[in-house]
């Protein structure tokens, strides 16, 4: 295990916590609490490249931009609006499927062969689904079902944003920073065109700026040093852990109620991300 791949690794523990964090502001509507986290993560950023005089390193080509843009932007709006719309713990496990959609989505990488193992794991993942919209809490519902899309989209947005950093290699870490500061625009335009401002109160202030700081500001550049530099396969498997934390933390925080088909749901997903990339 490489430096780089420990990065990654740092990026899947910060992950852990965004659920509990997301619950804990969800009194902000999603494009907006999307625009304000990204904007402390981007601050940072662009705060350290000024100091070290890298700022150049943000003059990067059209397709680098849309690829770092559209996948923060479109798996976060997602993310947080699955959280606002559905069931916490379902739509959280069901976002978790991007580690095994990113074993599935690598088969098309030069190289990369789909094997039996893949499938079986697939398989694994989607009877977790099924076990956990059929049992888990409150049971699927029509008025959750924009949250169950919106925590599928954003699982295919983040596997596809994952497995294309890997082609795009040469584009360099640094650059992160400035997606998140477009992501931040972006996400602020998006909110005011169609959502009311809610003015976070007390300590929902905290959870904001503990949001930019660690799982939606550093783990972007670990994830990306990871994904880059690092083992690929290893950080894979290691991420089929986090939905397991991920919903334990919702469930100890009060966010969600603990449930054997909640449990079960989230063994299958993880079982299946481990076989599949075995």
């Amino acid at each position: 295990m490489n430096l780089a791949t420990i990065c990654g690794c740092g990026a899947i523990a910060l992950w852990a916590v965004l659920g509990v964090l997301s619950r804990a502001a969800a009194g902000i509507p999603p494009l907006q609490l999307t625009a304000m986290s990204f904007a402390v993560g981007a601050a940072i950023g662009l705060g350290v490249l000024a100091g070290r005089r890298r700022l150049g390193l943000l003059r990067q080509g059209p397709v680098a931009w849309l690829h770092g843009v559209g996948g923060l932007f479109g798996f976060h709006a997602l993310y947080f609006a699955a959280l606002a719309w559905a069931p916490p713990a379902q739509a959280n496990l069901i976002n978790y499927m991007w580690p095994l959609l990113i074993v599935l989505f690598s088969a098309a990488l030069p190289g990369v062969r789909l094997r039996a193992r893949h499938l079986v794991g697939a398989g694994l993942g989607a009877l977790g689904c099924v076990v956990l919209l059929g049992g888990a809490g409150e049971g699927v519902s029509a008025a959750a079902l924009p949250g169950y899309l919106a925590a599928a989209g954003s699982a295919v947005v983040w596997a596809g944003y994952s497995v294309l950093a890997r082609v795009l290699r040469a584009v360099p870490t640094e650059a992160v920073a400035g997606f998140c500061a477009a992501t931040a625009m972006l996400a602020a335009l998006a909110h005011w065109a169609f959502e009311p401002t809610v003015w976070p109160q007390g300590g929902v202030w905290l959870a904001i700026l503990a949001m930019g700081v660690g799982p939606v500001g550093a783990a972007f550049f670990l994830w990306d040093i990871g994904m880059k530099r690092g083992d690929p396969r290893l950080l894979g498997t290691l991420a089929y852990a986090t939905p397991v934390v991920s919903t334990l933390l919702l469930c100890l925080a009060g966010e969600a109620a603990f449930s054997l088909p909640l449990l079960a749901a989230a063994v299958l997903v993880a079982a299946g991300g481990l076989v599949a990339a075995k």
